[in-house]
């Protein structure tokens, strides 16, 4: 099963995948796909506020980021998957991710706290559902001593629809067993 939209501007299939019984969601991957992962920076930075650094969860939106961060001409961070033996000085946080299994643990180094201290953060993902992955990003820019001025995804599902405080450039809708949007 296959869900058809239109992301900044290009037309995408996205497959079906069960997360639940009777549930699914459309499995947005970025990696491989340069004319996708450029429109989409492209379009999210028309959108964002004014920003010192990007910063991502080590995952799917690496390559969004490093787009935006290209584009725009600003530095980035990624939140890497558990410390690193080059990491001094590390804050650490916890996420359970709906796409992922288990609980991971996000980490950032002396380095990119500096990146981050004092600076003006927008906090960037491919797709936020249950909004837990950025509340990890939150946490780690907060106790780095940056400020966030906005968060943005390409595609917002389920509840993330509904939420004001994001920017996303498409709805992404949850799946029935079927294959039908709900």
């Amino acid at each position: 099963m296959k869900y058809s939209m239109k992301i900044a501007g290009l037309d995408r299939e996205l497959p079906l995948c069960p997360i639940g019984e009777n549930l699914y969601i459309g499995a947005f991957i970025m990696f491989s796909d340069v004319e996708l992962t450029l429109s989409c920076a492209k379009a999210l930075l028309e959108k964002a506020p004014d920003f010192d650094v990007l910063i991502t969860a080590e995952s799917k939106g690496i390559p969004l980021c490093f787009e935006m961060a290209r584009q725009s001409g600003k530095p980035y961070v990624v939140a890497r998957k558990g410390e690193k033996l080059y990491m001094e000085e590390v804050l650490k946080a916890e996420v359970q991710s709906i796409t992922t299994k288990g609980i991971q643990t996000l980490c950032i180094g002396k380095k990119e706290k500096e990146l981050l201290g004092g600076k003006r953060v927008l906090l960037v993902d491919d797709v936020i559902s249950t909004g837990a992955s950025l509340a990890v990003l939150e946490k780690l820019v907060r106790e780095a001593g940056g400020n966030i001025v906005g968060e943005m995804a390409v595609l917002a599902e389920g509840d993330a629809t509904k939420r004001n405080d994001i920017i996303f450039l498409e709805k992404l809708p949850l799946f029935d067993g079927t294959g039908n949007p709900i």
